[in-house]
């Protein structure tokens, strides 16, 4: 969590899967289903990263034997509550990457969860200004967006999901009008970039199930010049482009054989978001304006 004084607006940025933590690995893995009457149905393993309390769900207030404990919901709530009434002109977003990316969009959930009950929740939703994913994964069924597309209505709040090319995460779990039975969908305006940063606005990410006729081959010429931009990316655009030799190694070549994992790291949605064309994110992020926007 940070300040941008300029802006006078406070970023809450949730982490991605490690590479080599375990516990972030078993989160992803951990196909459970968190049931709420309200809310729908939500994969487990990220409802237990952000903070569900075992056999008590969402209880507005941390119990009693719970206090102590450093649950991701709890604490970021506290802190935030802390520096927006220190500040009352602030404002505040929600971002992550991957795994960071579906807590991003659990963390407001659990917010609106609580509203009704609590004047509280309501504030800080209605000082969230927009939630901003990248490489998301689902986190919820056909309920849960219809949830969330209200509440985000309701209080005005910008949802973007940033998708860059074959991620295959963004396609996981599986979506369901393809393979005949119902569980998870995405919502919000999706923002796509191809190979060549080139963005469009999309209901969702193309082949949303990685199913799609001669898609492997298609997938590998992305990959191939993937790898060979790596190459010449610096010399078009600078040095601050380049990748490093273990990037081109351990990502670009073994792409040639699984794209759909090696599109997923974090140096292709950065180069999208300062290479893409800003028209294309100002189309969503400011739908009602004729004005030009800077970057």
């Amino acid at each position: 969590m940070f300040h941008d004084q300029r802006a006078n607006k406070i970023v809450v940025a949730f982490r991605g899967t490690e590479p080599f933590n375990a516990y972030d690995w078993s989160t992803d893995a951990d196909i459970s289903c968190f049931e709420n009457k309200e809310m729908g149905k939500v994969h487990g393993g990220f409802m237990k990263a952000l903070g569900l309390i075992k056999e008590q769900g969402w209880p507005p207030e941390l119990p009693a034997e719970e206090k102590g404990k450093n649950l991701a919901y709890y604490s970021i709530r506290e802190e935030l509550r802390r520096r927006l009434k220190a500040n009352k002109e602030a404002k505040f977003i929600v971002t992550g990457h991957s795994l960071g990316g579906a807590l991003a969009i659990l963390f407001p959930a659990i917010l609106a969860l609580h509203e009704k009950p609590r004047n509280e929740e309501q504030a800080l939703l209605n000082r969230l200004e927009g939630v901003y994913t990248f490489g998301q994964p689902r986190v919820g069924d056909f309920q849960f967006k219809t949830f969330m597309e209200d509440r985000f209505k309701k209080y005005g709040i910008k949802y973007l999901r940033f998708v860059y090319c074959n991620d295959i995460i963004p396609r996981l779990p599986l979506t369901t009008e393809d393979l005949f039975f119902s569980l998870y969908t995405h919502f919000g305006a999706c923002i796509y970039f191809n190979s060549s940063y080139k963005g469009q606005i999309l209901d969702e990410e193309p082949h949303k199930n990685y199913i799609s006729m001669f898609g492997v081959i298609r997938r590998f010429f992305n990959a191939l010049s993937e790898l060979l931009r790596s190459l010449y990316l610096p010399l078009l655009k600078g040095q601050e482009y380049m990748e490093g030799l273990p990037l081109i190694l351990m990502v670009r070549f073994p792409a040639l054989l699984c794209p759909g994992m090696a599109d997923h790291n974090p140096q292709d949605y950065v180069n999208a978001t300062r290479l893409g064309s800003i028209t294309t994110f100002e189309q969503v992020e400011y739908p009602n304006s004729d004005s030009k926007k800077t970057n």
